[in-house]
Order: structure tokens, then sequence, then C-alpha cells
């Protein structure tokens, strides 16, 4: 059932640069373009060469049911939606510009029961806090990953939302362990060389003064990165307990020091690497 068409070898992956403030200020800018109005939200279209539409990386959130019994409640947005469409677009384009990769512009969103899953190596899911799947996600998701697809779990904080997560991941592999990434894995040093496991705080808890975001009865001052691995020792699951690389990519163009200090140093040179490593493993 494997397909993954978009996924590439390590030696086609041609990777360009490093990451810097001066780059990256002087390709897009700051200023003016982060919620703005609109679909795109102010972030530019690209061309995609129609011989290789099929063979590009896309984007793709999960849409996943959550504690409340669906997928919203109240009329509220779910929480699978936080930071888009901003965030993914954001990435998408820095992806698209800062390596070699060839880049959908359009990011989507998938549900982990749809059978067009199998076209895309690489998933994100966001704040799985309050997530509760249904037998038929489970077993989507697990088949996904044993065939070979890759998931990134963001933007969760504390004890709490750490064991409802656990609960459910443990759903999808009751027989596997969620383990310590440590900061010499390759993850970490792919295309940047970051020198620590990156925490990025919520513009909130930035603009309240804090690098972190608290929650109460937990010490949420350190990021805590895990992974599942397969038989083969693949990983199939990276999972980013108390930070929230989203925000650094939704955020981008809200507040000049955030920008610099999150954006550009840890949110963006971390998912490169996490989509890098992904696509070439």
């Amino acid at each position: 059932m494997t397909r993954f068409p978009q996924k590439v070898t390590a030696l086609s992956v041609l990777l360009v640069g490093v990451l810097s403030t001066a780059l990256v200020a002087m390709q897009f800018g700051w200023q003016g373009r982060s919620r703005m109005s609109g679909d795109r939200r102010g972030v530019p279209v690209w061309e995609i060469d129609e011989q290789f539409k099929h063979d590009v990386f896309t984007f793709v959130r999960v849409k996943y049911s959550d504690g409340y019994g669906g997928r919203s409640y109240g009329g509220h947005r779910g929480k699978w939606r936080t930071d888009h469409p901003d965030s993914d677009l954001n990435f998408s384009l820095r992806l698209q510009q800062l390596t070699a990769m060839k880049v959908n512009p359009d990011p989507i969103f998938l549900e982990l029961t749809d059978p067009a899953l199998f076209d895309y190596p690489f998933l994100y899911m966001i704040e799985p806090g309050n997530m509760v799947l249904s037998e038929d996600e489970v077993a989507g998701l697990r088949r996904y990953c044993l065939n070979g697809g890759f998931m990134m779990v963001d933007d969760f904080w504390g004890d709490d939302e750490w064991y409802n997560f656990y609960s459910q991941i443990k759903r999808v592999f009751p027989e596997r362990e969620p383990k310590d990434v440590p900061l010499e894995h390759e993850i970490f040093h792919c295309v940047y060389d970051l020198q620590d496991r990156p925490q990025v705080p919520s513009i909130h808890a930035f603009y309240s003064g804090y690098r972190y975001e608290g929650r109460y009865g937990s010490d949420t001052s350190s990021a805590n990165y895990r992974a599942i691995y397969d038989d083969d020792g693949r990983m199939m699951v990276f999972i980013c307990h108390n930070t929230d690389l989203g925000d650094g990519w939704e955020r981008e163009g809200e507040n000049h020091e955030y920008f610099e200090q999150y954006a550009v140093k840890k949110s963006y040179p971390l998912g490169i690497n996490i989509v890098t490593y992904a696509m070439t493993h």
C-alpha cells in the first residue's frame, strides 16, 4: 500500500545556505505579511512544473477527533486547526525558498481515515492535548506509519496534555514506547546544526515575558523531543512537547524580536530539519 511519490533520496535534496536574520529579512521581510486577510494571508504563489506536479512536497495537516466528541465544539474550530492557515503557508514558502526542495504552494489537511493519506509522506499534527481518536482513526494512523509515513506532533504542554496524547498514541502503537531523542540525533543537525533542542513559546507567552507556556502542576521550562520507531529503527513519529514551533511559523510577521529570536533561530531551522529527515529516511 506504500506509495509516497514525493519521498526523495538524500542525494536529491540539495539544501542551500545557513538561515540567518539578514537572509530571511531580505527574502521575505517580516513586516506586514502575517495574519493578513484572504485565502493566502499575503503569502505569494509560486509556479510548479506541470511535469512534476505530483512529485512536490505538500504540507499536510492532520484533521483529528478531539475530546469534545468531534472536530469542533459549540461552533468553535477544533484544536487541529490551531495556527492554520498562516503557519502552513509560511512554512511551505520558506521550505520552497530556503531549500532546493520543490514545494506545493497549497498546503492541505486530511483526516486519518482518508485513503489519500498514502499519497503524502509527511503529516503535521498540532495540539493533541485533548485528542480522542476514533477506532478508524487509530487504524488509519497505524497503517500510515507502518507503511512508511512520518508524522510530526507539535504544540502541547504539561503533564496532563502529555498523558492524554500518550494514551491515544498507545492505542495506535500499544507495543511501542516513545523514546527521548538526544541532541546528538541527526534530526537536529541534518541541515541546520542546532546547538540545543529548541523551545519556542507562543507569541502570547512571549508578550508576557515568558520563554515557555506554564501549565499548573507541571514543569514546562524545557522542551521534550521524543520519537516512535518501527521494527527497523525508522522514525515514524517525532513528538515536540513543551514547545510551539508552529507559532514561530504563524506569527513571524507580528513582532521583530519574536521573529529573530524564535522564528529564525528555532522554528524554521528545526522544521526544515524535520521535513528533510522525514523525506530522506
